[in-house]
């Protein structure tokens, strides 16, 4: 027995009581733990390496095979987002290969600040595996939305179609939480204004990026109206029903290819 403030308490029952407490846990079913957010570190971490290692390459190698083949540095040009080498190469890693090349310093710097502001809270919410699930998702729909309506030779990389479906998941969170969303209503009309006035900036891949984050979110935490928890089950089956969808965009546009 150990004295406590009332009386005595039996170790072996205070051990019981902590097993059979159950942890809260948030509104998507994850447990409610003050985490450092990993998963958000280590993509940052990832980017940064590809990043250092692509710059090793000569900066023709964006659009000049030989001179990177030439030159031996082919990671610039064999991880970017070119619709005519997935179509006629069957390169379709590179649907996700690009999401984790940048173009310059600010490129990445812009990305990376933007992951390093709306990642953390989101992972804590939900939790290291969806948080990842949506982040390469969107990556993969802003990918998928290029190959299928963009530039059949025109070439894009980066992380800001990712992103851009972490702010859609956050829109759909906050509603789900009942918070006020005016002020990230802003931040994503902020980066929709830029993304449609500078040149360069690929469209296609901000919108699907951010369309499918925003499925993404719907799939783990249902509509803004959904008042109970969604089982994971049906979690998992949203995001592989998710998966599937873009998958079929992919599909399609490769089929109809002319």
């Amino acid at each position: 027995m150990r004295p406590a403030s009332v009386g005595f308490h039996c170790p072996d029952d205070v051990a019981e009581g902590k097993r059979t407490v159950r942890a809260p846990r948030t509104s998507v079913g994850e447990r409610m733990r003050d985490s450092r957010p990993y998963v958000t570190g280590t993509l940052i971490g990832l980017n940064v390496i590809v990043y250092l290692v692509s710059i090793t390459a000569p900066r023709a190698s964006f659009n000049d095979p030989a001179a990177a083949a030439s030159a031996g540095h082919g990671v610039f040009f064999t991880w970017q987002l070119l619709p005519a080498a997935v179509r006629f190469d069957e390169r379709y890693y590179e649907l996700v290969t690009s999401a984790f090349l940048h173009a310059s310093v600010l490129h990445i710097a812009s990305n990376m600040i933007a992951l390093a502001f709306v990642g953390p809270p989101l992972e804590r919410l939900l939790g290291p595996w969806r948080f990842l699930a949506i982040y390469l998702l969107s990556a993969l729909g802003g990918s998928a939305a290029i190959y299928a309506f963009g530039d059949e030779i025109g070439t894009t990389v980066g992380a800001s179609g990712a992103v851009f479906g972490l702010f859609g998941a956050c829109l759909v969170l906050v509603r789900r939480l009942g918070l006020d969303p005016q002020w990230l209503i802003g931040i994503v009309a902020i980066n929709f204004v830029l993304t449609f006035s500078i040149q360069g900036i690929s469209k296609l891949g901000h919108i699907g990026g951010f369309l499918t984050g925003i499925a993404a979110a719907v799939a783990i935490a249902g509509f803004p109206s959904t008042r109970t928890r969604m089982p994971a089950g049906v979690q998992a089956g949203g995001l592989a029903g998710l998966l599937a969808v873009i998958g079929l965009v992919v599909a399609l546009r490769t089929a109809t290819w002319s």
